[in-house]
């Protein structure tokens, strides 16, 4: 009889095999590579079922692939021809015909939107990934409790196995049924969950292995949990009575989607329902929290929806002595974990995310530059960009501005064989209005084809912290200007 790991591993080159092209010949250096880690899984139990998500993870892209190509009425048409009969997968859903009972039970007003959740959620129970609005950004969503399902949402992203997917929840029931029977909620969550849920924050939770699929949480010990409260979003996590595993509905690595429109341009003929529920409230993915530790502080390793300073707020009015109000630290600014960054507990942690195709470079105005760095001054900066990119041809360049900064407020140079397409990102002194359209300003302006993205900085407090910490992640080149 063959060892597991062995089985494992001869199931790994079949679908290796079944799944490239003909003549169906395996790369060798694939090949190599998973016997050293097949040998490797015989003295370690997390390699083994790293390779088991990994089987699972082909087979699902395969399956997923073959269904497309039998069922994709679009597989024959013209782009132009497929642009309009994807509009039918777009379903149309009013969330002010959605309100919820004191348990969590949705009803619904309007029949249309009603059919549409109810197409939703039959697609999500047949296995099948879909895509609705959050008030954050568009999610891509699948049963989190079903692994075949929740590879469908990597196959499709493209998405790296090793990142982690956030669970959606409808009710607190729902969260409870997920949860380890010995866990006892800590005070400070049940703070935070009482003002933020449902809303735009995501909680760390201990992780129970025998419910929630690895695939999930990428072998790591905890599970991220939230409760949308977007009500289309959890009106259609109600319907299927289950919880629903849901990044930002992209291919991996791009601006995360903030329309229904976002969402078909990006994932067009991967999908069979994209619901639009409209334009997402806040426009930023959820902000991520780890309460879990033994010394009792409240580490935010991903800003988001919900500020630092709410969630401090909320601490210090709801614990009456001041020595036990727990210390909020935020993840790259307060401290550094290595070991987390490369095995990280959340997404967003350790790959490059909201890249447009055009490069994007991050325009520092206001902060210090490092020791022996010179700012250029914003006009100098402005005309040379056109020698840096391409001397000899037409460019495009976007520029994403707050409306009322000195920046902002610059008339930008004539340079010959230059265009500038300018997109404002909303008033200095209100980042939440710069948090929605950021993302709509990225892909907005890759949209209009330009060869260069500028982004000027904006002030870390509020939104403002989650904002740069996406920036930074888009830009591949910081450089700092003066007026």
């Amino acid at each position: 009889m063959f060892s597991q790991h062995t089985q494992v591993y001869r199931g790994l080159l079949r679908e290796l095999k079944r799944s490239s092209l003909p003549p169906h010949k395996i790369n060798p250096a694939l090949s190599s590579n998973f016997r050293r880690l097949a040998e490797q899984a015989r003295r370690s139990d997390p390699v083994l079922e790293d390779l088991r998500n990994a089987l699972i993870f082909l087979a699902a892209q395969r399956e997923h692939r073959v269904l497309l190509d039998r069922y994709n009425p679009l597989v024959d048409l013209t782009a132009e021809e497929r642009i309009h009969a994807t509009a039918r997968r777009v379903l149309r859903c009013d969330p002010t015909s959605i309100s919820f009972d004191s348990t969590g039970k949705p009803k619904v007003t309007s029949q249309d939107t009603l059919n549409s959740l109810s197409i939703a959620a039959k697609n999500l129970v047949d296995l099948q990934p879909v895509a609705f609005p959050t008030e954050t950004v568009y999610g891509l969503g699948a049963l989190a409790l079903d692994s075949s399902a929740a590879s469908c949402i990597f196959s499709v992203k493209g998405r790296p196995p090793d990142n982690p997917l956030i669970v959606h929840v409808s009710s607190p029931d729902m969260l409870h049924t997920l949860l380890p029977s010995s866990f006892k909620m800590p005070q400070s969550y049940e703070l935070l969950m009482r003002r933020f849920w449902p809303g735009a924050l995501t909680l760390l939770f201990p992780s129970d292995s025998n419910t929630i699929p690895s695939i999930i949480t990428a072998n790591q010990p905890t599970v991220a949990i939230r409760m949308p409260s977007h009500p289309v979003a959890r009106a259609l996590i109600a319907l299927v009575n289950a919880p629903v595993a849901a990044p930002s509905a992209n291919s991996s690595g791009k601006p995360s989607p903030t329309t229904a429109e976002h969402v078909r341009r990006d994932l067009s003929g991967k999908l069979n329902v994209i619901l639009d529920g409209g334009a997402c409230d806040v426009g930023l993915e959820s902000t991520v929290v780890d309460g879990l530790q033994e010394d009792g502080k409240i580490r935010v390793l991903r800003p988001g929806g919900i500020s630092v300073e709410d969630i401090q707020e909320t601490l210090q009015e709801g614990i009456q002595d001041h020595a036990l109000i727990p210390q909020v630290l935020v993840h790259r600014r307060d401290y550094r974990d290595k070991e987390l960054e490369a095995a990280p507990t959340t997404p967003g942690m350790k790959y490059r995310h909201y890249s447009p195709a055009a490069p994007v470079t991050l325009l520092m105005t206001t902060s210090a530059p490092p020791e022996k760095v010179v700012p250029s001054k914003a006009e100098s900066f402005l005309i040379s960009l056109k020698n840096e990119m391409k001397p000899s041809a037409f460019v495009k360049v976007g520029v994403l501005v707050l409306t009322n900064s000195i920046l902002g407020t610059l008339t930008l140079p004539v340079v010959d064989g230059v265009e500038w397409l300018r997109y404002e990102l909303g008033p200095v002194d209100d980042p939440s209005v710069t948090a929605r359209r950021l993302f709509d300003g990225l892909l907005t302006l890759d949209q209009q084809g330009v060869d260069m993205i500028l982004i000027e900085e904006v002030t870390e407090t509020k939104e403002g912290l989650a904002i740069m910490n996406r920036v930074r992640k888009a830009a591949s080149e910081v450089r700092w200007i003066t007026f």
